[in-house]
Order: C-alpha cells, then structure tokens, then sequence
C-alpha cells in the first residue's frame, strides 16, 4: 500500500512559492529520503503532512486519507521525530515513553521501547542528564509508540557524531524490515546515501528528481567521477574542462587535483583537452558518483 501519495502539491505565500506541484509517493516497507538545500521546500512539505499548514494547490495522502480533510484519520498511523525537538527536563527516559503510550491510547511495553532505541539503562535518569544521542534516540523511541506504519523524520542524524547516527541507522533499518514506511528528510547526504531506498531532491519548490541512487548515477550518464592529478592547475583550464561535452562538474582538490563528474563516453575526451591545453597529467582515475556529486548536479549547489 502507497504511505504517501502528494499530487500536485503546491504552497505559494504573497511573493514566495515554497512548494510547485510537487508529485511523489512513498510505499509501505521503503526508506525515502527528502533531500534539498536550506528553503528548498522540505520543511512546509511536512508541515503540510502533519496540516500544520494548508496546501494552496494539489493534495497530498497518508494511507489515503486526506492530510486535511481527514487530518485525524491520516495521522492516525504515524510516527513523528521533529527537527529541533526538547525533552522534558524533569521526566525520566520511562516517563516520557509513558506519556507517547497514554498519548497514543497504546499497550507498548516502555521498557521494551527504551531497549529497542538503547537507552534501556538509562530508564529512570532524568533526560537532562541525557547525551544529545541518547535525547534524540528517546524521542524517537516516542515516535516509535504503537508501531506506527508509517515514520516522519526531520534531520533525525542532525548533531550526531557517527557512531550516534550509526545506531540510528540500524534502529531505522529494524522498523523498514517490520514494514514500516521512513520518510527522511535530511541535508546530510552521506546518511541519505547510507540507508534510502529512493530519494527525491527538492530546488526551489520543485521536485526536480525521484530514483534509487543508482538511477539517478545513470541519469547523469552514468555519474563517473574522474580524478586527475596534475602538475599545475590554471583557471582557464577548469574552465575548458567544463566546456567538455559530457561534463557535469569541474573543480579543483588539494591544489592538485581536477575531479570532474561527466558520463563515460566524456572520460576520454576530458584527457585529449587537458593534453590539447598542456597541463601535465601524472594520473587519474575514477569513481562512481557520490550521491553529493548527483546532488550538485541537479541543484547546481555544493550546499550541504
């Protein structure tokens, strides 16, 4: 069954358009991640997910209800882990999965809860003592009350050193091997890139791209990311390398290095012009596009 079905979804304030008919679905058992620079769009998505704020086109459905007409019905079957979330200073780790079971009118076992997002043993300590890893892995074990179907996460890894946003990770994997559906609205791409079965990247308003990561790699002719290490790098030379046909991106790494994303078929040809222009080339070699590199290819922005 489809979690999310937005259908020409559009947001438009006196001289702003937050949102430009914006169609997407999410399936039950998927992680999708939402990506997009800073005012791109992705927080009034979810605010109009959760009718904390009214489309002024376009409809968007959670399990086929609509987000407004049927608000209460809709939300019915979620989980939410907000972007700048608070803990209740004075409550316990039990205390507050106590209060999303009385909230949500559940049965959930808190302890079980507490076990499952791995802050077990800190159960009866207040959530002030709580390290932010251990805050935010709370407040989604709240998200996590009832078993919803469906997860709405905003910069769930956001502040997280790595072995935090690995333990996330893994809790979310657990929830999509359950069935659940994770929708993961992110500016942290390696964590995107790490776990999202789909992504769909958001510029301006529009949704200017939905795929695996891989078909948005062959979408860009295939994403090679080609390394050249040279002697000396001019200006005008990255300039050309631009001009190359089949080339995406070309910037300069470490003083001495060109990395340029382009298809296969422009590998070549890349070399041919550096040796056209004289730079002396010492090696290269390539990679298969990040997804940082897709995503600068389809926003035109190094925003992360």
């Amino acid at each position: 069954m489809t979690a999310i079905t937005a259908d020409e979804l559009s947001k438009r304030y006196t001289t702003v358009t937050a949102l430009d008919r914006v169609s997407l679905s999410v399936n039950e058992g998927e992680i999708f991640g939402f990506l997009g620079p800073n005012g791109a769009g992705k927080s009034t998505f979810i605010n109009i997910l959760l009718n904390f704020a009214r489309p002024t086109a376009g409809s968007v459905e959670l399990f086929g209800h609509d987000c407004q007409a049927e608000g209460v019905a809709a939300r019915d079957r979620i989980g939410v882990l907000p972007e700048g979330y608070s803990v209740f200073d004075r409550l316990t780790g039990r205390q507050h999965i106590e209060y999303a079971v009385r909230s949500k009118d559940a049965d959930d076992d808190p302890v079980e809860i507490l076990d499952r997002v791995g802050v077990r043993d800190a159960a009866d300590r207040p959530a002030s003592d709580y390290s932010k890893g251990m805050k935010q892995r709370l407040v989604l074990g709240m998200s996590l009350v009832d078993e919803p179907d469906l997860l709405v996460l905003d910069e769930p890894t956001s502040g997280l050193d790595p072995n935090g946003a690995t333990e996330i990770r893994s809790i979310l994997r657990k929830e999509r091997e359950r069935g659940a559906a994770i929708f993961f609205s992110s500016h942290i791409l390696e964590q995107v890139e790490a776990i999202c079965d789909r992504v769909g990247i958001l510029q301006d308003g529009e949704l200017v791209a939905v795929d695996t990561i891989e078909g948005l790699r062959q979408s860009i002719g295939g994403g090679t990311k080609l390394l050249i290490d040279v002697t000396e790098v001019a200006d005008a030379t990255v300039e050309a390398i631009r001009g190359v046909d089949g080339v995406e991106t070309a910037t300069v790494r470490d003083g001495s290095t060109i990395e340029v994303t382009c298809t296969n078929d422009a590998k070549m040809d890349v070399i041919v012009e550096l040796q056209r222009l004289g730079a002396d080339v010492v090696n290269f070699r390539t990679e298969e596009a990040s997804l940082e590199d897709m995503f600068v290819a389809y926003t035109g922005s190094g925003q992360r």
